[in-house]
């Protein structure tokens, strides 16, 4: 099945209502990153608050089964739905709220991750009605402030104290802590990398890892595979690699941005907690 031509057909639907100004089609089929796994991800935007009649309206015509529908919370109105064997995650916002969300990230260079999220969405996004709407959002968002970029930089280059005890972690075999603590530091690897390649995060969990490494230029080599081993191989040999990972990210760091000073910051990611000597 074609899921971008089922959801341009479902697009059709919701655009019967006079309230709703565009359709945009998000998430991996928006990106051609789409597998057996994939759903499809739509942004309903509206004139005005839709009722919960009418965001019903569209899953009636489909012939949809219903798995969520949640009443409007963080500005935004979500449902979930299967039809013709596809799940549908519907995303409803008022266009006023993701014009201010666009202002948030491009003007006050904003690094909430759930508003890149819909940043990032309109920019890799395609339109699949209300062309004239999604086409002066995504001309709000064709350029990735240079603030932003280093916002991004110096909000991840702290590692956490946590991140310092990963020796005693590993000698006491705490591998539950200590692969948090990976994670933890992987993931502040990853939001350093969007900023450094001036990407808006797509996703707050850094979903389809592979795919979004691939299409950076600014990175340490090999690094997709890398951080991948850092979960498959010995923990020990996952440290040292982790080390080595953030000793090349700092470089990067200083060499597009020489202006941040990275001493502390160098001297908090290297430092161990040291042994207690005492008998």
């Amino acid at each position: 099945m074609d899921l971008k031509i089922l959801a341009s057909e479902i697009a059709n639907i919701y655009q019967q209502n006079p309230k709703v100004e565009a359709v945009l089609l998000g998430g991996s089929v928006s990106r051609n990153w789409q597998d057996e796994h994939s759903d499809i991800e739509l942004f309903i935007l509206w004139k005005g608050a839709p009722t919960d009649e009418e965001r019903k309206a569209a899953i009636v015509k489909l012939n949809g089964n219903i798995i969520d529908f949640h009443p409007y919370e963080d500005e935004e109105w979500s449902e979930t739905y299967i039809t013709q064997g596809v799940k549908l995650e519907i995303s409803n916002f008022l266009t006023e709220t993701i014009n201010r969300v666009i202002s948030d990230v491009i003007i006050s260079y904003d690094t909430d991750l759930d508003k890149q999220c819909i940043v990032a969405a309109v920019y890799n996004g395609v339109a699949l009605s209300g062309d004239s709407v999604i086409n002066i959002m995504k001309e709000k968002v064709s350029k990735y402030p240079y603030e932003l970029s280093v916002a991004m930089v110096k909000e991840n280059i702290y590692l956490g104290n946590r991140w310092n005890n990963r020796e005693a972690l590993l000698e006491r075999k705490d591998w539950l802590m200590l692969y948090k603590v990976m994670v933890s530091v992987q993931t502040n690897l990853m939001g350093i990398l969007f900023g450094l390649n001036r990407q808006f995060v797509h996703h707050p969990a850094f979903k389809w890892q592979k795919h979004t490494l691939s299409s950076m230029e600014i990175i340490p080599e090999n690094v997709s595979n890398r951080l991948e081993s850092i979960f498959l191989n010995d923990p020990k040999v996952s440290i040292r690699e982790l080390e080595v990972i953030i000793k090349e990210m700092y470089e990067l760091i200083q060499c597009e941005y020489p202006q941040i000073d990275l001493s502390l910051v160098l001297d908090k990611s290297l430092f161990l907690r040291p042994k207690n000597e005492m008998k």
